[in-house]
């Protein structure tokens, strides 16, 4: 009877395609904390509308995960999810297609019955002669928590439907039962995050389960546990100290390993790091067993940041990492004596401190056989600063070779700079980068280029600041004005799954500012967020209100 799974799933699921996006403009910070008052000082408070959220691959492997214990994972085996904002959860370009409605009823057929062979699912015993009121039991209880929502009993009716269509077939109730339990699976109601919008084009917030949603796929990328479900179903979510305390709860859980895995992964570039591939005669060091450390020291750290009392700012200047002996012999740290990777001291390798000194992010943004100052430089405007650069104009050729074999990196970047089409952007970008050349493509120290000239590390900005090396760049990005608000605007991006626009300038500001005024530490961003308007409500669709 799987064509039955599959046909209400696509009748139930139609209309539900997500529009895509254009590429996210930024949103430029302003160095001026007064302006930035004035202009925020009347503006609307305008939460904006999330579109319907169907879960991405790694939320619906992490809810099977919690929903019926399966790590198998399966949605490996669904179509890639696109990416908006810089995120594979943004609601508008994750669309809905054939082949993987087709999965999605596959993926259910198999979850169910692996579940119900481990007897996960049954609550109670199926009696041949009345098997009614023990599959109202188990259907009730398992579309609660599927649904991440108490359920009607006209829900539940519609699904004891199954029932006597498997006694039509002369199949025993456990198969009526198995069916109505996928059809949980492929419903609307599982697949998507459902909120209601607003009967006008007055925010509304958000109801205590819809919030309750909101939260654990933002710290976790799963469901609700049955602790924030039973506070969305008494009501306590609609106070700021309960959300502050399930937030709390729920960070020091280890679900939020999503967080790191999710959100750092893309905003930090680590989920690059799996397709990155130097060029092994050049950079032969360079191995699987040190791709997955690099990976883990970036993830280790930003998951200090989420439990521990650091400043979210002091991630550019961190004195301490995570190694194991091979990372450390590629940096020329100390080894810890560890095949795993163990919290280290920096006090006395400055050139280690702070995401920059990270073999990740330096090998993703290299070329396979060299660095690459642009895109070092681009990743902190794009990623640090919120001050992308505009898309390059056509016809525009790559770093022409060295004129000598002895060129420098900042001396061919001063080359192709000279070049009229090239010289705005390569600006801003280039002295960012270039303060970063004594790390090589895989991210070790090195003071001579492959050519053998001396690395030339000092980045000359447009207002005649230079950067002298690694150093300066730490302090430069630690103390730009734009940091905190870009770094709200990626994690609120992340939050609420679609990308910012100018009428969320001035939340962004607000949100950040009072992140920084109780600590700047990630848990105090976090928690402004989460408080926020932007974050416990919605605003309806203008287009559905309109005559």
């Amino acid at each position: 009877m799987r064509w039955l799974a599959s046909a209400g799933c696509i009748l139930l699921l139609a209309g539900c395609k997500g529009d895509s996006l254009p590429k996210a403009r930024v949103l430029p910070g302003d160095d001026n904390p007064h302006a930035q008052n004035d202009e925020c000082k009347d503006a609307s408070k305008d939460p904006g509308r999330v579109t319907l959220h169907r879960l991405n691959r790694a939320e619906y492997d992490a809810t099977v995960r919690d929903l019926l214990g399966d790590t198998t994972r399966p949605a490996r085996d669904f179509p890639a999810d696109d990416h908006g904002y810089g995120f594979d959860n943004n609601a508008d370009v994750l669309s809905m297609s054939p082949l993987l409605l087709e999965k999605y009823a596959t993926a259910a057929e198999k979850l169910v019955e692996t579940a119900w062979s481990k007897g996960h699912l049954r609550t109670c015993v199926l009696e041949a002669a009345n098997p009614e009121p023990c599959a109202r039991d188990i259907l009730s209880r398992f579309a609660r928590r599927a649904w991440r929502r108490p359920v009607t009993p006209d829900e539940v009716n519609r699904l004891l439907r199954a029932l006597p269509l498997a006694q039509q077939q002369g199949d025993p109730p456990e198969m009526g039962v198995k069916l109505a339990l996928r059809s949980v699976l492929v419903s609307p109601h599982f697949l998507f995050r459902m909120e209601k919008d607003p009967a006008s084009t007055t925010p509304r917030r958000l109801d205590d389960f819809e919030l309750a949603s909101r939260l654990s796929y933002f710290l976790w990328s799963s469901m609700p546990d049955e602790v924030l479900l039973q506070a969305a179903e008494q009501g306590r979510l609609r106070t700021p100290e309960e959300l502050e305390a399930q937030v709390r709860r729920m960070l020091a859980d280890p679900k939020a390993q999503a967080l790191v895995s999710n959100f750092a992964g893309q905003w930090l570039f680590t989920r690059a790091l799996e397709s990155a591939e130097p060029d092994p005669t050049l950079y032969g060091a360079f191995n699987e067993p040190l791709r997955q450390a690099m990976r883990q020291e970036t993830e280790l750290v930003f998951q200090e940041f989420i439990t521990g009392d650091h400043k979210l700012r002091d991630l550019m200047d961190a004195p301490f990492t995570y190694v194991n002996d091979a990372l450390a012999t590629h940096y020329g740290l100390p080894p810890p004596g560890s095949a795993t990777p163990k919290r280290v001291d920096l006090s006395g390798h400055s050139e280690r401190q702070g995401i920059f000194g990270h073999g990740s992010l330096l090998t993703v943004t290299s070329n396979s056989d060299r660095t690459s100052p642009v895109q070092r430089g681009v990743w902190v405007l794009e990623q640090l600063l919120c001050s992308a650069p505009p898309p390059p104009p056509p016809n525009v050729e790559g770093l022409p070779p060295p004129v000598n074999p002895h060129m420098t990196m900042k001396e061919r970047m001063a080359l192709h700079r000279s070049l009229p089409q090239c010289q705005g952007c390569h600006r801003m970008m280039d002295p960012l980068g270039l303060a970063l050349e004594n790390y090589d493509p895989i991210g070790r120290w090195r003071l001579n280029e492959v050519s053998g000239a001396p690395v030339d590390a000092t980045g000359d900005l447009p207002d005649g600041t230079v950067l002298n090396g690694g150093a300066d760049m730490r302090r430069f990005v630690k103390d730009d004005p734009k940091l905190p608000a870009c770094l709200t605007e990626h994690l609120l991006t992340y939050a609420l799954g679609r990308g910012m626009a100018d009428t969320d300038h001035c939340a962004v500001k607000e949100i950040a500012a009072t992140a920084e005024a109780s600590g700047g530490r990630l848990s105090d961003y976090i928690l402004s967020i989460v408080l926020s308007d932007h974050f416990t409500s919605r605003q309806g669709d203008p287009e559905a209100q309109s005559p």
